[in-house]
């Protein structure tokens, strides 16, 4: 190959790369003024809600939602009715773990140091659950109300469909805020069965698994719907006060399952604050590593049955 034939290769491959640059670059700026455009139409259309925050840590938001972690993670997420995306939430965890971990081997001891970042696992997935039931006490505490309404507006006359959007206006969160994604997937054309469906799957509760059933069969049968939820808004009543008097009278029992970690926990900085040194020493063989393993072990069983033997099921 000749001098002059190299040359013309090289600037037809050097043209050819500027095309395609060209070409990658109008598409990528075509795509972002689309994407643009299609969420400034859904937002007007109240599909997907204004909060006036700017989203961070995109890039890895965008990758945990391609796995099946991420899936799940944004469906405790919806669950719980923070307004944080996955990736915020992973973002957030991992420097709370990184925290931990400094910490635990500044103050204690470096063998302490994973500890206080699994803790630290342990902690977040703790609150996102605490949070997720929180938000499931509080939906179920408006059951009553929500089949009062519904009762009400079918009675009247009005379409199931109506009813659950009239119900979504006048509830507040997170009843309203639930009713109001089913009322959303409604219009789109989802059926009853798969709206309600969703609901109770993002909610897990028996009281709302009995309404999504009376409303789903309601509706697919065509049967007295006003006198099986005012029937049920009876029920919800009781249920309610139920829940209230077992909830008080196990307090006791839940503070307990977390004292009893937090006194292992305060007993590691009681020896270390007492001689200086201790935790470096115990921790300094096999054997006391072992110890401490099986000691924080023994602390997480004591927790669980703790909890478990104080779980009832109303």
């Amino acid at each position: 190959m000749d001098l002059s034939t190299l040359v013309t290769l090289t600037t037809g491959v050097t043209l050819l790369t500027c095309v395609l640059a060209v070409v990658g670059v109008h598409t990528y700026a075509s795509g972002r003024a689309q994407r643009a455009a299609l969420v400034e139409r859904l937002s007007s259309a109240g599909q997907i809600p204004d909060t006036g925050r700017r989203r961070r840590f995109r890039n890895l938001d965008r990758r945990l939602r391609r796995t099946g972690f991420g899936r799940k993670l944004e469906l405790r997420l919806l669950a719980t009715g923070l307004d944080v995306t996955p990736g915020e939430f992973v973002a957030y965890m991992l420097a709370v773990i990184a925290a931990l971990w400094l910490i635990g081997q500044a103050v204690l001891a470096p063998f302490f140091g994973p500890i206080a970042g699994l803790a630290g696992v342990w902690a977040a997935l703790l609150f996102l659950n605490w949070q997720r039931q929180k938000r499931i006490e509080r939906f179920i505490n408006q059951l009553p109300e929500l089949a009062r309404i519904l009762a009400n507006a079918t009675q009247a006359g009005l379409a199931l469909r109506t009813a659950i959007g009239m119900a979504a206006e006048e509830l507040e969160a997170p009843a309203g805020q639930e009713l109001g994604k089913v009322s959303d997937q409604l219009a789109i054309g989802h059926s009853m069965e798969d709206a309600l469906g969703e609901l109770a799957d993002r909610l897990p509760s028996r009281e709302l698994v009995v309404l999504v059933t009376t409303l789903v069969l309601s509706n697919r049968a065509g049967g007295q719907v006003v006198g099986a939820l005012r029937n049920l808004t009876e029920t919800l009543e009781e249920r309610k006060e139920t829940r209230r008097e077992i909830r008080t009278q196990l307090s006791q029992v839940t503070m307990t399952s977390y004292a009893v970690p937090a006194l292992g926990v305060g007993a590691l900085f009681l020896m270390n604050g007492v001689r200086g040194g201790t935790l470096d020493r115990l921790t300094g063989s096999a054997l006391g590593q072992v110890c401490v393993l099986v000691a924080f072990a023994l602390y997480a069983v004591g927790f669980v049955l703790i909890r478990r033997m104080s779980r009832i099921d109303v």
